[in-house]
């Protein structure tokens, strides 16, 4: 009997503007696919009811509310307790995507640590995990994480080194794997793919960005998830049952999610 495994989509822009043509479909074919539960992250105070509107019509999406490094230019003092105000109206699975990138040009480092500092704050004051941007970033996201100490969360898009994979860990993070490492000149991220403990990974796709290998330039989306996956299970020589099992357990864990934790037979 074929059996279906049920996937945790931990990080998801179903909001996003390319999925509105088709965001039903793109929603059927990830059900479909298995992946029964999506994290979808906020990334400006104007997108608080776009990720609202997606979680209310999608039984299995779960909103994150956060503002992030990357939109600094239209972010607002104003914005920060409007955030604290979607969060006691409307509590998320986690405060996100928040953090710091140091890849983009042109992106003030004082005012994007001002922003993620105080978002670290709200996760402290309302108990909650935060889902971390940290491209180039991780050991200026591991300093401040010291000096305000949250529950956990999970380190989107890992791409570091082993030694900051541990750091993570100890604080209470997963690392957020996806399509990046599917590509076979990743030899790096492929290598951490393999290595790290199976416990410490979460899955996620980043749609509709970061596409795995086999879509090139394509939009990405949450389906795609099963595919990686596999992928990741061929990577390690272990069967995808197990890395559906341990990632969602791992997800589960880290976010504080509700519900049954079992395949059912399909």
């Amino acid at each position: 009997m074929k059996r279906a495994y049920h996937f945790i989509d931990t990080h998801c822009h179903l909001d996003a503007a390319e999925f509105d043509p088709d965001r039903d479909a793109v929603y059927g074919r990830a059900m479909a696919a298995g992946v029964t539960m999506q994290v979808v992250p906020a990334v400006t105070r104007a997108g608080f009811s776009h990720v609202a509107a997606c979680c209310r019509r999608y039984p299995g999406c779960l909103p994150a509310w956060g503002l992030h490094p990357l939109y600094i230019q239209v972010h607002e003092a104003r914005h920060l307790e409007a955030l604290r105000q979607q969060i006691e109206m409307w509590r998320p699975v986690a405060i996100g995507e928040i953090g710091l990138d140091l890849f983009v040009p042109g992106l003030d480092l004082s005012t994007q640590e001002h922003y993620f500092v105080q978002q670290l704050r709200l996760a402290r004051d309302f108990d909650l995990p935060v889902l971390l941007h940290c491209r180039r970033a991780n050991d200026a996201i591991l300093k401040q994480l010291r000096r305000v100490r949250v529950k956990g969360g999970i380190a989107h898009a890992f791409n570091g080194s082993p030694q900051q994979a541990r750091v993570f860990l100890e604080l209470g993070f997963r690392l957020g794997f996806g399509g990046a490492f599917t590509w076979s000149r990743a030899t790096r991220l492929r290598a951490l793919a393999r290595e790290l403990p199976l416990e410490a990974m979460v899955l996620e796709t980043d749609s509709p960005d970061i596409p795995p290998e086999w879509l090139g330039r394509g939009r990405n989306e949450p389906g795609e998830l099963a595919r990686i996956a596999a992928s990741l299970a061929d990577l390690r020589g272990i069967g995808v049952e197990e890395v559906a099992r341990v990632t969602r357990a791992s997800a589960h864990a880290v976010l504080g999610l509700q519900g049954p934790d079992l395949e059912h037979p399909a």
